[in-house]
């Protein structure tokens, strides 16, 4: 084992820590998360923790959402450098004019979005449970920010359900193209395509499956097809390639990278979880409000689960 993954493991066990790694994260990380997963699984797994220390190898938001389901507990990230592009692309300036364009609409706001914002959404998702948790409001249209392409592809699996949506996007996703998605099949002949709903709709339009980063490698998991075309961040296709030796993986297009993710190291993981430094704050007036509409996802989520 590396001698590094080693001092890591130690220091969590000492401090009472446990590392939550996203799929787009460098794959080494794997090594020494507890949970490995997509932005859904990672906050039910923050909610649900006993740790002392929650080490979020991810991007800002994230740890932001850790901090706030869980505000008893210390959250670190391990680069400040890791934002989020998209979560970027609108302030709480930008949603107040958004919402004073469309009044007396449902919010919905996509986990990829800072405390601030989520402040004055009704209710949050993931690309995981979008569907199910806009279809639960019961709704004849909703606002959702920031990412447009999801929002759209949620309004197309809901039928009569209008999805108003800010003009957000994910730069790495936008990569992808359909001319990609033709070279990728001439490499990897009879593929299945599997696509992320942050894609365009040119995209999507002709994946043979669309899902989350944890719904694409469940796909994967359970199907009896060996040739797939990822369309999304490098990071999912390293690990299928890692998991499923004997099935066969290229990604939709090149550099399909968020540079933002790729930020952490183990390095990284050892030092913040040594030091104790980049821990992460949300004021307590905004952690009370967002906390709101990051819960009733949650409250969704498991009913679904339980059904």
């Amino acid at each position: 084992m590396n001698e590094l993954v080693e001092k890591i493991n130690k220091l969590k066990k000492d401090k009472n820590a446990v590392i939550l790694a996203h799929c787009y994260q460098n794959i080494e990380i794997d090594e020494v998360a507890d949970f490995v997963g997509d932005s859904l699984y990672l906050s039910r797994q923050a909610a649900k923790t006993d740790a002392d220390i929650i080490i979020f190898a991810g991007v800002y938001f994230m740890a932001q959402v850790a901090k706030i389901l869980s505000p008893d507990k210390r959250v670190f990230l391990p680069r400040m450098e890791s934002g989020c592009l998209m979560a970027d692309m609108i302030t709480l300036k930008d949603l107040r004019e958004f919402k004073s364009q469309h009044p007396n609409i449902p919010v919905v706001c996509y986990i990829n979005s800072t405390a601030e914002v989520k402040t004055e959404c009704d209710i949050c998702v993931t690309s995981s449970n979008a569907v199910d948790v806009v279809r639960s409001l019961n709704v004849p249209e909703v606002l959702f920010l920031p990412d447009t392409y999801l929002g759209k592809w949620v309004e197309r699996q809901l039928n009569g359900t209008k999805v108003i949506t800010y003009p957000g996007f994910c730069p790495t996703h936008m990569r992808i193209r359909p001319a990609d998605i033709e070279k990728a099949k001439k490499l990897l002949p009879n593929a299945k395509v599997l696509a992320h709903p942050e894609c365009k709709k040119e995209v999507t339009d002709i994946a043979d499956f669309v899902g989350s980063t944890k719904d694409i490698m469940n796909f994967v998991k359970h199907s009896s097809y060996d040739k797939f075309i990822i369309a999304t961040e490098k990071g999912v296709t390293d690990r299928l390639t890692r998991d499923y030796p004997n099935k066969n993986f290229i990604p939709a297009a090149e550099n399909l990278i968020c540079p933002n993710m790729k930020w952490n190291t183990l390095a990284d993981i050892y030092n913040v979880l040594l030091n104790e430094e980049n821990e992460i704050f949300v004021a307590e007036d905004i952690a009370k409000k967002a906390i709101k509409c990051v819960d009733r996802m949650l409250e969704v989520t498991e009913k679904c689960l339980t059904k």
